[in-house]
C-alpha cells in the first residue's frame, strides 16, 4: 500500500469517527444533561486513535494478500 493510499484511508477513518463521536457526544449532552454542546477532546481522540489502528489494520491485511 503506498502512501498516498494510506493517506486517503486515514483521512476517511478520521472524518468518519470524528463525525459519529460529535452526534454521539452531542446527544448524549442533550439527554442526559440538557446542554447543548458537543466534546470535541474526545471526538478528536477517538477520531486520531480510530484513524491510526484501522488504516494499519487495513494496510497490514493487505500486506498479508
Amino acid at each position: 500500500m503506498n502512501i498516498k493510499k494510506l493517506i486517503v484511508e486515514f483521512v476517511t477513518v478520521f472524518a468518519i469517527a470524528l463525525a459519529t463521536t460529535a452526534i454521539v457526544t452531542f446527544l448524549w449532552n442533550v439527554i442526559g444533561h440538557g446542554e447543548i454542546t458537543i466534546d470535541w477532546e474526545t471526538s478528536f481522540r477517538f477520531a486520531i486513535i480510530f484513524g491510526i489502528i484501522l488504516t494499519w489494520a487495513k494496510s497490514r491485511e493487505i500486506k498479508e494478500k
